[in-house]
């Protein structure tokens, strides 16, 4: 078993990173960095800190909340959240320590 952290980041689909949609920006940010997989959820509705409702509606497929969560070491956490920081990325993001491992190996 091994220890670690889960992180989440939470964004809407129409948000970008120059020219990519975040959620794929982060997934390869993540996967450049040695993480090991990362995912990315589209979420039905949701809303944040500003209150306003984002949802999977015909109108607003665009609006539609995203999650990427992934699993990774102290050292590879910190060198992500370290690099969003440094290319200014904003977003909002939940570390949680985990331990994780693999059955059946």
């Amino acid at each position: 078993m091994q220890k670690g952290y889960q992180l989440e980041f939470f964004m809407e689909q129409n948000e970008r990173q120059g020219r990519t949609p975040l959620y794929e920006w982060l997934i390869e940010a993540a996967r450049e960095r040695g993480i090991a997989g990362a995912t990315a959820f589209l979420g039905s509705m949701g809303f944040g800190e500003h209150r306003k409702v984002h949802s999977a509606h015909f109108f607003e497929l665009l609006d539609q909340p995203v999650e990427v969560t992934m699993i990774a070491s102290e050292e590879a956490a910190n060198e992500l959240i370290n690099y969003l920081i440094q290319e200014k990325v904003k977003l909002f993001y939940v570390k949680v320590p985990v331990e994780y491992g693999r059955i059946g190996e």
